[in-house]
């Protein structure tokens, strides 16, 4: 069913999320819509990840209500939420080690269907070349930039409407950090890719987004465009000085 312009991809409503008594998320309200790159930043710890995997559904909102095009998705079991649409590059990628990159792929395909496989992993190869060296190389032995790029790569191959990024620069080289952050522009550009990217550089996932959230503590404390963001001196001071350029 095709959202209407004005409807929100995916909406979270007032969501609470608790690990055991930790209260990690209180009442968060984003909204992404068709088509738009949205960024959350924030400190280590503030509860974005957890924002991202309650999307998911591990761990579920106690409180409030997850809504993806148009349905409540706050109560569906996490395989089911992947099969509606949504792909995730997880935090710390964990792709399979002992696979290689074409079977990590695979995995990947799996989710939905392996009709267009070949098609699909050839389009992977184009956006991240190097994959395409390494097709035959365990996922384990790959570099960091290179493992980031198959878990991107990966999610990308259920053909998701919506993907979900989890600090996908964490701990890369500056050169890798743009080689992904462009071919997540190009997708965007290209094919009209919805991305929600979750990400402690604040410089490069404002630079990139259409509009961003910023979280504090477990709320969200100030929203705007990414070049609103990016020249509001709060942020600046609090996520920029120093970043990385």
């Amino acid at each position: 069913m095709a959202v209407p312009a004005s409807e929100p991809v995916l909406a979270v409503r007032g969501v609470h999320t608790y690990y055991g008594a930790i209260h990690a998320l209180k009442g968060v309200d984003i909204d992404i819509m068709d088509g738009e790159i949205v960024s959350l930043i924030g400190a280590n710890g503030a509860g974005k990840s957890t924002l991202m995997m309650t999307i998911c559904g591990n761990p579920q909102a106690r409180h409030g209500n997850v809504i993806y095009r148009g349905e409540d998705i706050t109560r569906v079991p996490t395989h089911e939420i992947m099969r509606k649409g949504i792909a995730q590059s997880p935090e710390g990628r964990r792709i399979f080690p002992r696979m290689t990159v074409r079977e990590n792929l695979q995995m990947g395909a799996g989710i939905t269907d392996m009709t267009h496989f070949e098609s699909d992993l050839e389009r992977m190869y184009t956006l991240f070349p190097r994959l395409k060296d390494r097709q035959g190389q365990r996922g384990g032995t790959l570099s960091g930039g290179e493992q980031q790029m198959l878990a991107i790569a990966r999610a990308l191959m259920s053909r998701p409407k919506l993907l979900l990024l989890d600090e996908p620069s964490l701990g890369l080289a500056p050169l890798i950090v743009r080689q992904i952050f462009n071919a997540i522009r190009d997708l965007n550009q290209s094919e009209g890719l919805t991305v929600f990217l979750v990400e402690q550089n604040a410089y490069h996932a404002l630079k990139l987004a259409h509009r961003g959230y910023v979280m504090v503590n477990g709320k969200i404390s100030i929203t705007g465009t990414g070049k609103e963001l990016l020249a509001s001196p709060e942020i600046q001071a609090a996520y920029l000085e120093g970043g990385a350029h």
